[in-house]
């Protein structure tokens, strides 16, 4: 039975989109190809995608482009990077972007379908038979207004709202949602992605914080989320729920 979403598979290994390609129509899921580039802008012109699953190396041009200009013209679109092995460059700069998450080749079909699932819940998109859940609080803070059902971040002092990706919004509500308690990144890497990490140079957490942190005017202040040393992130300001 397919859910209604439509996902687009970049990759110019022909075995790898073919497997990823039966797999995820199996799951559900309405599935398009794109060997590179030049043939994902065409099905990205052509069709609106609910998420894409995007190479980082391509034979006509490099993912990480690809990513910046989809999340510069719609940045809800969701894209979750391949990657190499060793390309840790490639994931932080990806993350930079905007990416929403990314799957270190060789892996498991079932892996990306459960970070593919993770990531449509945090961008609000749902299978049509998914049963309705009763809408959760919103939060306020200083002069922030957090509202996780429409997935807004508004600053009712300005009242203007701010532009957050899939990973830095979620991981806001899990500061909001956990006020004055500590974090640690191990700790915010499973809640935001599903997962642990035993590289102790993996830099995931600390990107999405300094984007965050740039976006809600904390950069270089630091009122709203402290640094503890050799412990991880604290959300210091007071929090209520409205």
């Amino acid at each position: 039975m397919s859910l209604g979403i439509r996902i687009l598979v970049v990759d110019d290994d022909a075995e790898i989109r073919r497997l990823l390609g039966r797999y995820l129509e199996e799951q559900g899921f309405d599935v398009r190809l794109a060997a590179d580039r030049r043939d994902c802008e065409a099905q990205l012109a052509a069709e609106t995608f609910d998420l894409m699953v995007l190479d980082v190396m391509l034979p006509d041009g490099s993912g990480l482009d690809i990513c910046r200009e989809v999340k510069d013209r719609t940045p809800e679109l969701a894209i979750i990077l391949l990657t190499a092995l060793k390309e840790d460059v490639d994931r932080i700069i990806g993350l930079e972007l905007g990416a929403d998450d990314y799957l270190v080749k060789p892996f498991n079909p079932r892996e990306l379908v459960a970070r593919i699932r993770a990531v449509l819940r945090r961008g609000g998109v749902a299978p049509a038979q998914a049963i309705p859940e009763p809408e959760p609080p919103s939060y306020r803070f200083e002069s922030f207004r957090l509202d996780p059902s429409s997935r807004r971040l508004s600053d009712e002092a300005s009242g203007q709202d701010i532009e957050l990706t899939g990973a830095e919004f979620d991981l806001l509500l899990i500061f909001v949602e956990r006020p004055g308690r500590v974090l640690s990144r191990d700790m915010l890497l499973e809640l935001l992605h599903g997962r642990t990490t035993t590289d102790p140079f993996d830099r995931t957490i600390d990107v999405t914080m300094s984007r965050l942190r740039k976006k809600i005017g904390d950069n270089g202040v630091f009122r709203l989320f402290k640094t503890v040393r050799n412990g991880g992130y604290q959300f210091a300001a007071r929090v209520d729920r409205a």
